[in-house]
């Protein structure tokens, strides 16, 4: 799930990622501001659903995907959309 706060004073919303997948003990998230190479790291919460907090630019697009167990790519099917990747797949997309 992808849930996103407007601030009318802000340049950038709150966007907080929540994603539940089984047997999941890692969940990162990748490819926001076109970042590959640095993961948002989620956090556990009680009913094993993993969630984060990430502070976006408006009027952006971004390009996903969760890493789970630092070996499985998984897309958001909740997510604004899907655009196809270089590697013949598709990416998550959250539009700002």
């Amino acid at each position: 799930m992808v849930q996103k706060t407007y601030f009318k004073t802000k340049d950038y919303c709150k966007v907080k990622f929540s994603f539940k997948v089984e047997n999941a003990e890692t969940i990162e998230i990748l490819g926001l501001n076109s970042n590959w190479e640095n993961s948002v790291i989620m956090s556990r919460k009680k009913d094993g659903t993993f969630s984060a907090d990430v502070n976006l630019p408006k009027d952006s697009k971004h390009e996903f995907k969760y890493l789970v167990n630092e070996t499985e790519w998984i897309n958001d099917p909740e997510a604004d959309s899907q655009e196809p990747n270089v590697y013949g797949g598709t990416n998550s997309v959250v539009i700002i």
